[in-house]
């Protein structure tokens, strides 16, 4: 089995190190991860400009073929997946921080998951919560091979990824979660640059409702929780509701 690792930290991140290392147990393992930390550009490509895809042998994979590309987690996926061949797997991460609800529109660690699933690439995302004293990527590792074993044996249906985060210490176990109302409440922060010229920083607090059953409340409670994540965003449910509204009209 070929594993493609990603991630959106960079290739020098201690969690993409981790997963890539541990995927070993599973097949052959490469590695294609941004020279620099991509975190929050969502699932862009980088169509406007061309794209290094340089080997890297200082990563600390070892014999694991590792490759760094200026640009974005999707672009690593779409060049890993042409210049390396089509893999049997892909996953990213392990994120630094955890990615519940709606982080998962701006997250690159579940981007580079949906650029794999896109292709028809069953994809997994992991990330680890960092708001315990010690981050342990190395038991993160351990659960991702697990989840990616039972991912390779029973399969994903198509368009489906999977997202994962892991709890900050020693998980209770596993849950099953839907995705929760987490999200980013923006500010945005004016300063002034020497000469006198307003610039602006968008920063954010974490918001969200815990409900039972979904990602934020398992985490927080110490479970693993897994999101079965669709890439069609269709609201199904709508469809004859906007039609009749289209008839008015």
């Amino acid at each position: 089995m070929r594993i493609l690792v990603s991630n959106d930290d960079g290739i020098f991140s201690p969690g993409i190190k981790a997963l890539g290392l541990a995927m070993r147990a599973l097949g052959e393992v490469c590695v294609v991860a941004p020279d620099v930390e991509q975190s929050a550009v969502g699932h862009g490509i980088t169509v406007r400009r061309p794209l290094r895809f340089k080997h890297t042998a200082s990563a600390g994979f070892g014999e694991i073929p590792a490759y760094r590309v200026d640009g974005t987690p999707a672009d690593c996926v779409v060049l890993g997946v042409h210049l390396l061949g089509r893999p049997d797997l892909v996953v990213s991460g392990i994120n630094i921080g955890v990615n519940l609800g709606l982080d998962l529109t701006h997250s690159g660690t579940v981007a580079a998951a949906l650029e794999g699933t896109s292709l028809g690439i069953p994809s997994i995302a992991f990330s680890l919560d960092t708001s315990g004293e010690e981050l342990n990527f190395t038991l993160a590792a351990e659960w991702a091979v697990k989840i990616a074993r039972l991912v390779m044996r029973r399969g994903l249906p198509k368009g489906v990824l999977l997202n994962v985060n892991f709890p900050a210490g020693v998980p209770k176990g596993v849950r099953v979660t839907r995705l929760s109302t987490h999200h980013w409440e923006d500010t945005v922060v004016e300063r002034l640059d020497p000469e006198g010229r307003p610039y602006y920083w968008i920063a954010g607090t974490p918001v969200g409702e815990e409900e039972e059953g979904t990602d934020l409340h398992a985490v927080r409670h110490g479970y693993i929780s897994i999101t079965p994540v669709s890439l069609d965003f269709t609201a199904a449910d709508l469809l004859e509701e906007v039609a009749r509204w289209v008839e008015e009209v």
